[in-house]
């Protein structure tokens, strides 16, 4: 059990994570401008560390003389409303469909290995695509239609850890004590393979922040002026060659919190390993 944590990894994916969601809670609380606000005259002003800088603008501003510090905070924010809502959607889905087909078995698993064949054979980012290219841009339709689309992974970890525990002595015990269906998997099968969910829970936030910075980027994802860092990346193109930093400041932020986002998700996976092992 204490694996886990006693990996470095683990602890730095944790402060990078802990971090993350403390901007994102308190996002209106830390900013120091508004992140919408323009200012022609102040335009690509240059970040703390070059020489020029304004003490007010400690990460500059970015083409239209917006506070990048401000913007990087609120993206934050929505990168991580998108990462943990796309991942409800998608566990939701996927963790009901994996549990009735690795408990019922059947007609009924045989339904789920379909859908869940059918959607493997589906390309996420050009059904994302299309799907936001005829309905129109917009956080709700971007949150739904990825957690549509994301639902396979715990849908296959789910069935198989269902499989597992569904002839367990407890499952059986419950059975015998005349515990309805709905009771058995609420109650005895659901905290039982809750930690393999959690572990699947992790990967999917990464790539959920990945598909909608790559979808913003496209122009597809979060409509402007919302600072998602897809789009933040998107208007800094034009720019990377005269100031580097526009676009490298939030390809970092991304970098980083995916990152801390699997070295998290690394370590829970050794934790409940060693639980399990325990």
């Amino acid at each position: 059990m204490k694996r886990g944590w006693r990996n470095i990894g683990t602890w730095v994916g944790a402060v990078i994570v802990g971090i993350a969601a403390f901007c994102a809670l308190f996002a209106p609380l830390l900013v120091p401008h508004d992140p919408f606000a323009q200012d022609l005259g102040k335009r690509l002003l240059v970040p703390f560390w070059m020489e020029g800088t304004d003490p007010s603008h400690l990460l500059g501003t970015d083409q239209l003389g917006r506070d990048y510090l401000s913007r990087l905070i609120y993206g934050c924010r929505i990168s991580m409303m998108i990462g943990v809502t796309v991942t409800i959607v998608s566990g939701i889905i996927g963790i009901t469909i994996g549990v009735l087909g690795g408990f019922m078995g059947g007609r009924v698993d045989d339904v789920v290995l379909f859908a869940v064949t059918t959607r493997l054979s589906l390309p996420v980012v050009l059904v994302a695509l299309a799907v936001v290219g005829l309905l129109g841009s917009s956080m709700t339709i971007l949150m739904f239609t990825l957690g549509l689309l994301l639902w396979e992974r715990f849908a296959v970890v789910a069935r198989s850890t269902t499989m597992q525990v569904r002839n367990l002595d407890f499952v059986a015990a419950a059975w015998c004590a005349g515990c309805s269906r709905f009771r058995i998997l609420a109650g005895e099968v659901l905290p039982n393979i809750a930690s393999h969910l959690v572990v699947v829970a992790t990967l999917e936030i990464a790539l959920a922040i990945l598909l909608e910075a790559a979808l913003s980027f496209l122009g597809l994802g979060v409509p402007p002026p919302l600072p998602s860092w897809g789009l933040m990346i998107a208007e800094a193109k034009d720019y990377m060659f005269f100031s580097p930093w526009v676009i490298v400041i939030p390809g970092i932020a991304l970098f980083v919190l995916v990152l801390g986002i699997n070295l998290l998700g690394d370590g829970l996976r050794d934790l409940f390993g060693a639980r399990s092992d325990a």
